[in-house]
């Protein structure tokens, strides 16, 4: 949709600057009022907080608060310039609480029910802190004013298959959480190694531990965090359920992880 410039205002407040690549269709011109109209709905620590914005030019710009440490897809997975980051267990436990708590809260707290519409790692941001801040509103949709089925475009290896069938709803939101939930505790891509799936390799894994074991990234798997993985792995599981009825709400999803 566009390219992301770090910039300042008053040379002393870092932010981030998303402008259109080019000349943008009146479609996409919507596309980002709509992101705008998303943002005015939220207010949560957890979500980047929209600063400014200018659409009355060729290029429109939305200014938003800047996260230092970037997605949490190149923290995980690392990029051509920069390696991984190393994340103890504790850390990837925040950034999975702290990344369901504000979908849990556009799913059922917010003014209306909010639909992200593409939740993955890449629209995960960490702050200095690695405190996540969910990103990129663009494809997301105010539920109580839509009508008939709704259809989102996002990343294939995130989205849910029972969109295939036009149905979507939080549960949807939910199913793109479980991949990114084993992201973190594998630090493996979706897709991996090649045609590596790595929900059907997780999935297949996790009913044997030291199947299971194998899956979990070393730098966090122990004898003595075992256990705990395991209990991450089947919440991520849940939420990967094929049927959107079969999978938890985002509320029960942060409750699982706090106990």
């Amino acid at each position: 949709m566009g390219d992301v410039y770090m910039g300042s205002i008053n040379g002393n407040q870092m932010v981030a600057v998303k402008r259109s690549r080019k000349e943008i269709s009146e479609e996409r011109k919507t596309e980002f009022a709509n992101e705008i109209r998303i943002q005015s709905q939220i207010s949560h620590k957890n979500v980047i907080r929209l600063l400014g914005c200018c659409l009355e030019v060729e290029l429109p710009e939305l200014v938003y608060q800047y996260a230092s440490k970037g997605s949490l897809y190149n923290v995980l997975h690392g990029t051509a310039d920069n390696a991984k980051v190393p994340l103890s267990l504790a850390s990837r436990l925040d950034i999975a609480v702290y990344t369901a708590e504000p979908l849990s809260y556009m799913h059922s707290s917010a003014t209306e029910k909010i639909l992200h519409g593409d939740v993955k790692s890449g629209n995960i941001l960490l702050d200095e802190n690695f405190m996540p801040k969910v990103s990129d509103f663009g494809t997301s949709k105010l539920l109580s004013m839509e009508k008939g089925n709704i259809f989102v475009v996002g990343d294939l290896s995130y989205i849910d298959p029972a969109c295939k069938d036009g149905r979507l709803d939080e549960k949807s939101d939910i199913y793109g959480y479980g991949v990114v939930l084993l992201e973190l505790i594998t630090r493996k891509k979706p897709w991996y190694d090649g045609y590596n799936s790595l929900k059907t390799n997780f999935s297949t894994s996790f009913a044997t531990e030291e199947k299971a074991r194998g899956m979990y990234d070393e730098e966090i798997a122990s004898p003595e965090t075992i256990e705990f993985l395991q209990k991450v792995g089947s919440v991520a599981i849940a939420c990967l359920q094929e049927k959107m009825d079969d999978r938890p709400n985002m509320k029960q999803v942060a409750e699982h992880l706090q106990r």
